[in-house]
């Protein structure tokens, strides 16, 4: 597939922070990208730069394979920010359109794809009610729906399931999932690693300003595994001893295994098949996302601090 969104070596710095240090990646059309960072890492600074509302210092930003033109192609991002960007004292539904009029759709084609999206979500009695007498939830998932109403071919959603009740977080996904299956691109941006995990087919992390993993899902995953597997045998009370790997922990019928260089899985299955022992199951462990994020985060703060302590 093509790329649709191109970052290619990307600055902006405020006096004498680099909030955004020489990022490049780009998007494949289709896909649903995680843009992950702790906070103060370059995330909102990227996005503001995306969506046209900051500049970059320097580098290129490519929408569709051209030059990103903030006023005309606007119009092809849908962008739902953190904080909600809501009209306390408008009513619903006056609110749904007058934020689909602004985005280019006529009163008629606005009041179809309005109607269509309030049914689809169980929004259809909230019409007259006012932005301020929503729940977080509720004005999440109204947020949700003036976002995508005009089909963008872009879609940013950053932390979109806050305040949404499990159902409706569910839901909400599901629509993702359909978007991204008719040809929208949604760059999805959160701190819950298990929601990415879930959703996201490739992820870039950032932290202080730069990239410091760009990935499929999959790929990170492999990337920073332990050779470590885990196999549930109907007793564990034989011979555990094998040049292929170490146990590293017993917890009840579960054993830990590290594989020792040289050898393979199939190395570990054929040690127990050999003995009197039952295998009732055999998986590889991988890290989390969140664990990956974890040790990405720190390691990059600890060198910071340590180049800082060598300037002074």
């Amino acid at each position: 597939m093509s790329a649709i969104l191109e970052l290619n070596n990307l600055k902006k710095y405020y006096a004498t922070q680099k909030a955004v240090d020489d990022i490049s990646f780009s998007i494949e059309q289709g896909s649903i990208f995680g843009l992950l960072g702790p906070n103060g890492a370059g995330k909102t600074t990227l996005l503001r730069m995306i969506t046209g509302i900051f500049y970059p210092d320097s580098g290129e930003i490519k929408l569709d394979g051209r030059t990103f033109d903030p006023l005309n192609d606007i119009i092809k991002i849908g962008y739902m920010p953190e904080e909600r960007g809501l009209y306390k004292k408008m009513k619903i539904g006056e609110q749904a359109m007058y934020l689909a009029q602004l985005k280019g759709l006529s009163r008629a084609e606005a009041m179809h794809k309005i109607k269509y999206w309030f049914k689809k979500l169980e929004m259809e009695s909230w019409w007259n009610k006012k932005v301020e007498d929503l729940s977080k939830g509720m004005s999440q998932k109204l947020q949700f729906v003036t976002t995508i109403l005009h089909e963008p071919k872009l879609i940013i959603l950053d932390e979109p399931f806050s305040g949404l009740d499990p159902l409706n977080a569910n839901l909400i996904k599901e629509e993702i999932f359909a978007l991204a299956k008719n040809g929208s691109t949604v760059i999805f941006s959160t701190h819950r690693m298990e929601q990415v995990e879930e959703i996201c087919d490739h992820i870039v992390l950032v932290n202080l300003g730069k990239k410091i993993l760009d990935g499929t899902v999959h790929g990170i995953k492999q990337q920073f595994k332990e050779n470590k597997f885990s196999i549930r045998l109907s007793d564990v009370s034989g011979n555990l001893s094998s040049p292929a790997f170490n146990v590293v922990k017993v917890n009840d019928h579960e054993l830990i295994l590290q594989i020792n260089q040289g050898y393979k899985s199939n190395d570990i299955l054929n040690h127990f098949l050999q003995t009197s022992c039952t295998i009732e199951s055999f998986n590889e462990i991988l890290p989390t996302l969140n664990e990956i994020f974890i040790s990405q985060v720190e390691g990059t703060h600890a060198t910071a601090r340590a180049f800082q302590k060598l300037d002074n």
